[in-house]
């Protein structure tokens, strides 16, 4: 019924916005993608209308070979007059749906491209077992090296070039918490967890001005390897891995402020639009993210 219904309209529809050659070519293509409902059947008019109009004003042959090509759908994306962005995206995508029903051969199917997820953060217990082990070990400087290692990972989600350069002398004691400063491409004091507080600053103590991972060149990329070993298997432990440390951090901080509260509330579920949001605003001072819940020293 909504088909015959959707067949209907598409043969009746005559819009006095476009040419009577433009709509013409709107109402074969829609019919050729057989949309199920009149609602469908009018969306895709007007974007297949659209488009056979900008085409038509470009001198180019009004058949679905020539107006739905890709490149002509990309210049109707990125130069249709008096049409705004969230419409200009809408038409696109019912644009390109005509296509691969109209013209499939210009359409081949996208390829599948795995998504990368997010590491899996460790749980409390994880984290303490592998606190336990870093202070099991049979010297001082792997100790500290251990700790150096964990601690700047869950407890202020370093990683990479930001975790092997950090200094003993990067990490102090201010603004009513312990901070790290993070050196490199992007610059940043980031204040640490309060449980990870005591055996970070041991080690900070430990290296001085020397690397709290240990080496001597900030640029290695192998630094981690040894410390890592030594601290796998203890307990029945998987192995550590620092994209999961960060993790971590990012679970513990998100779970403190309520932020999946805030996102639930608001139904977003997908990281762009708060991204948008945040890019416009100013953090908050050195004192006010260590007044977050977690991060304050405790007396």
């Amino acid at each position: 019924m909504e088909n015959a219904e959707a067949a209907a309209y598409i043969g009746r529809w005559r819009p006095s916005s476009v040419p009577p050659q433009a709509a013409g070519l709107a109402r074969l293509a829609v019919e050729r993608a057989a949309p199920g409902t009149r609602k469908r059947a009018n969306g895709l008019l007007r974007a297949a209308a659209r488009l056979a109009a900008l085409a038509a004003s470009m001198g180019l042959e009004l058949v679905p070979e020539v107006v739905f090509h890709p490149s002509v759908i990309e210049r109707f994306a990125l130069a249709a007059p008096g049409v705004s962005a969230p419409a200009r995206r809408t038409l696109r995508t019912n644009q390109r749906f005509i296509a691969r029903r109209v013209v499939p051969q210009l359409h081949p199917p996208d390829a599948a491209l795995p998504r990368e997820r997010s590491r899996a953060p460790y749980s409390p217990a994880e984290i303490a077992g592998y606190l336990a082990l870093a202070g099991a070990q049979p010297a001082l400087a792997r100790r500290m090296r251990a700790a150096g290692l964990v601690c700047p990972g869950a407890g202020a989600g370093l990683i990479r070039p930001g975790l092997r350069g950090v200094r003993g002398s990067d990490v102090t004691c201010r603004s009513g918490g312990v901070m790290v400063e993070v050196r490199g491409s992007r610059p940043r004091v980031v204040p640490v967890l309060a449980r990870y507080h005591a055996p970070l600053l041991a080690a900070a103590g430990f290296a001085g001005t020397g690397l709290v991972t240990g080496g001597t060149d900030p640029g290695r990329r192998n630094v981690t390897t040894r410390l890592i070993s030594s601290l796998a298997g203890g307990a029945g432990l998987p192995s550590l891995d620092t994209s999961r440390l960060r993790a971590t951090w990012l679970r513990d901080r998100a779970e403190l402020p309520g932020l999946a509260t805030f996102l639930h509330a608001a139904g977003i579920s997908c990281s762009q639009r708060p991204g948008d949001l945040i890019a416009g605003l100013e953090p908050d001072s050195e004192a006010g993210a260590v007044a977050l819940p977690g991060a304050s020293r405790r007396s």
